[in-house]
């Protein structure tokens, strides 16, 4: 029996814009399927990132929690140009936790938040 494993990412109404967002950086990325609820948010939606798969949906759910630094997204790129362009777009209105920098395992490294609550950890391979 076949088996996948795709990362599912719950928002609270910015599902769409996320996607939009971060298919927007990456190359090999587009949104694949949303489909709506009444009230115009996103009820599931596929998307792909540099080849791979993930959903979302908007929470119909008021609920207390968010996303957390614990599981992140973790971005290679080929250089500084690009390690530039991916961190900046999405730092921009989030939280940054780590500084860019060289943290000895990677001549740049940085960690942050973007403005939806997803963790991405950005790296020069």
């Amino acid at each position: 029996m076949a088996q996948t494993i795709t990362t599912f990412l719950l928002f609270q109404g910015q599902a769409e814009e996320a996607m939009k967002l971060y298919t927007s950086i990456f190359n090999n990325s587009h949104i694949d399927s949303v489909r709506y609820r009444e009230d115009g948010k996103v009820e599931q939606a596929r998307f792909t990132l540099a080849g791979t798969e993930y959903m979302c949906i908007d929470s119909p759910i008021p609920h207390e929690f968010t996303f957390t630094p614990a599981v992140s997204l973790f971005v290679q790129v080929d250089d500084e140009v690009q390690f530039d362009k991916v961190y900046s777009v999405l730092s921009e209105g989030g939280k940054v936790l780590m500084e860019p920098g060289d943290y000895g395992f990677s001549p740049k490294f940085g960690w942050c938040n973007d403005r939806f609550g997803v963790s991405w950890q950005v790296t020069i391979k």
